[in-house]
This record gives structure tokens, sequence and C-alpha cells, in this order.
């Protein structure tokens, strides 16, 4: 898998269509999870393509939410980004607002640890520390139980996302927070130069 976009012009294809904070700090999260996963299990010389899609999952979900994964194509198309990272962005729509299906295991894992990043994300903001460094399992087990708390993240999508790549709900909780812990501080830096 290779990527036709860097990382710099996949950025400015994001920016192009989103400019919610929140948006631009989920995907930079979900970029930085995407390359600790791609390392973590094997595809290190892929880390790059992993990420840039980690980091356009969303790319129409801010303008279009109604056409979510729908108008990705298009948008993704604009920017001259491949066939192959497009049907990775659309995946992870599968079966709530596409019917792209998640084959690669790059794929599988967008489509896993995509909800669950809000659902980290949200609990972090909970704690005193703000931050997923002190995160525990049983913490992510305990806000996942409580259905009112960050009642936009799917459990099921987060159960089917575990069951489709043959993990343990723990294990893709565990490793979650540690894809998490590895891309907190530059998440930060970025927002603070994106915000500013």
């Amino acid at each position: 898998m290779e990527s036709k976009v860097t990382r710099e012009e996949a950025f400015e294809l994001l920016k192009k269509y989103n400019r919610e904070p929140f948006h631009i700090q989920h995907a930079l999260t979900v970029e930085g999870v995407m390359r600790w996963y791609a390392n973590q299990l094997g595809y290190g010389d892929e880390a790059e393509y992993w990420a840039i899609t980690g980091l356009l999952h969303d790319i129409d979900f801010e303008l279009y939410p109604e056409e979510h994964c729908k108008k990705a194509p298009e948008l993704l198309g604009e920017g001259n980004v491949g066939e192959d990272m497009i049907h990775s962005v659309c995946s992870h729509g599968f079966g709530i607002c596409c019917d792209v299906k998640p084959e690669h295991e790059m794929e599988k894992v967008l489509f896993a640890a995509d909800e669950l990043t809000g659902l980290i994300g949200a609990a972090a903001l909970m704690r005193p520390s703000k931050s997923v460094m002190d995160m525990e399992v049983s913490s992510v087990k305990k806000k996942f139980k409580d259905k009112k708390f960050a009642a936009g993240c799917s459990r099921d999508v987060i159960r089917q996302g575990a069951e489709n790549l043959g993990w343990e709900l723990n294990d893709l909780f565990e490793k979650t927070i540690l894809a998490m812990r590895s891309c907190e501080e530059n998440v930060r830096c970025e927002m603070e130069k994106y915000n500013s």
C-alpha cells in the first residue's frame, strides 16, 4: 500500500473541508493511532499510508454529515488520493453509512479504533490530568458500559471492530490507549499551532 499524497498535502486537504478544532483534533489523533498500530502489527513500512488514511478518514463528516463516506471519494479524488486509500477511508463507515467492507487489516483497525478514540478521548477529559497517560483499561470499560457517556460513540461498532480483528474488547481498549499515549503530545502541539 502506497500513498499518492504526502502528509502535508493530506493535512491541507483535510483543512479545506474541516475547520472545527474538534474534527481536526480527532483526525490528528486517529492519524497517530493508526501509525502506532501499523508499527505494532508489523506493517512499519506502510505506517505513513496507515497514518494518512487515519488523518483523512472523516474528510466529509463536518460539511456533509448526511453523506458521510459517500461524499469522501469525490473530495479525496480532487486531492489526487489513490483508489486504495479512498476504499480504506470509506470502509470505516461499513454498515453505518456505506457498504464498503473493511478487508485489509489496516481497514479493520481503522473501523475498530475510530469510535474508540472518541470514547477514550472523552473519558480522558473527565480526568484531573485531562490525559490518556494515566488512563487504565478499567476506566474505559466503565465508560463503555455507561450508555449515556459519550453516547455518540457506537458501542456496537467498537464491539464489531474487535470481532473483525479477532481480538478481545480488553485487548482493543489496551492497545488503543497505548496508541493514543504515543501521539498525545504531538496532537497537543499540532492543535496549538492550528489554534494560533
